[in-house]
């Protein structure tokens, strides 16, 4: 993707905005990483798994009919795993801290997800 220092600073952007963010993973719907803001090893396990959890978030909401994919919150004891649909090919993925503010990491990860999105959209 020729937009990969572009959705970096998509990344940076986020950090700077949300203090208890770790570090963020954009990937396709296949899972081969985009562009990372994690240590390499990190990032490519985090793009595999996002693109299974998107397969499984999409059927649990064809089979409830409750539309299209947005976003999977995960919440551990040591943190948060944010997922965001950031157009119809790439997903944005978000580790955050365990005294993240969720209502904050949910809209600028939203923010986020959506600029990525139009970095990531074909130039036509």
């Amino acid at each position: 993707m020729e937009s990969t220092h572009e959705v970096l600073e998509e990344m940076r952007l986020l950090r700077e905005r949300t203090p208890d963010v770790r570090g963020s993973v954009a990937c396709t719907v296949d899972g081969l990483q985009v562009a990372c803001d994690l240590p390499d090893e990190i990032g490519e396990q985090a793009a595999a798994l996002a693109a299974a959890l998107l397969a499984m978030s999409r059927r649990m909401l064809i089979m409830a009919q409750h539309g299209a994919f947005e976003e999977t919150l995960i919440s551990g004891t040591a943190g948060f795993v944010a997922f965001y649909a950031a157009g119809p090919t790439v997903i944005l993925t978000v580790l955050a801290g365990p005294g993240a503010n969720v209502g904050l990491l949910r809209l600028e990860g939203r923010k986020t997800a959506a600029a990525v999105a139009a970095v990531a959209a074909p130039k036509q």
